[in-house]
């Protein structure tokens, strides 16, 4: 059981660099943008918006298949403001505890924040996501926030779910996480190679896998993918399984 005094809300902004560079370019926001890195002439897409992706664009197109999309605006990545604009959102996010984790990883923004004790400054967590949410918008930037008891569920889930705002009730965290791919989880290439050779794609597949015979198999990381897909895992897991 987790305590009752747990409680956060995962916030998670996906293709960053390119909000980033767009957060303060509003003319260019109705538009299909893409943003490359590299050397010129080698320089390859790491970010786009969505009007991008229902043009069909993906990440490591190159710049000679980009040239295909006439109505295309390309943009370099701009460092410069990604580090701006990720400390920004973490000034945004600490407005509401002092208490966050940045887990920004790759091309998305992702923080974890402890909201518990907040309710009698910004009301029930809903409220608090739809009022983070908002003041992220004002930033310039589109977002998700995912709040439950289980700090990894909410990481989870905010990973892989396409809704805005999500709230996970206490016991339901294996409901929640269930329908979504393995990805949402840090599973290393080998084991997503076995679990793709087994016909496990998602969270709820995992989660269902016999506890032992699948540490038998793939040792006690196994024990900790499958308690993750099962929204049980914890801190207090590791100090378990060490002690």
């Amino acid at each position: 059981m987790k305590p009752a005094g747990e409680l956060y809300a995962c916030l998670y902004a996906k293709e960053f660099p390119a909000q980033a560079v767009l957060r303060l370019r509003q003319e260019l926001r109705e538009r299909p943008v893409v943003v490359v890195e590299g050397e010129p002439p080698l320089q390859t897409v790491c970010s786009f918006n969505t009007k991008s992706r229902y043009l069909g664009i993906v990440r490591g197109m190159t710049r000679v298949e980009l040239d295909t999309f006439p109505s295309l605006i390309v943009l370099p990545r701009s460092r410069t403001e990604e580090v701006s604009t990720h400390a920004v959102m973490l000034e945004c996010a600490g407005a509401f505890s002092p208490r966050i984790e940045d887990r920004s990883e790759g091309s998305a923004f992702l923080c974890v924040i402890d909201i518990a004790g907040t309710e009698k400054l910004f009301g029930p967590p809903e409220v608090l996501a739809r009022e983070l949410l908002r003041r992220v918008q004002v930033l310039g930037v589109s977002a998700s926030v995912a709040i439950s008891r289980n700090f990894y569920a909410a990481l989870s889930y905010v990973r892989g779910a396409s809704s805005r705002i999500a709230f996970i009730a206490p016991g339901k965290e294996g409901d929640a996480l269930a329908p979504l791919p393995l990805k949402v989880l840090d599973v290393s290439s080998e084991h997503a190679e076995t679990f793709a050779l087994w016909g496990i794609r998602t969270l709820g597949a995992l989660a269902v896998l016999p506890e032992k015979e699948l540490i038998a198999r793939i040792g006690q990381e196994g024990r900790r993918l499958r308690q993750l897909a099962r929204g049980e895992w914890s801190a207090r897991s590791f100090l378990n399984q060490l002690f």
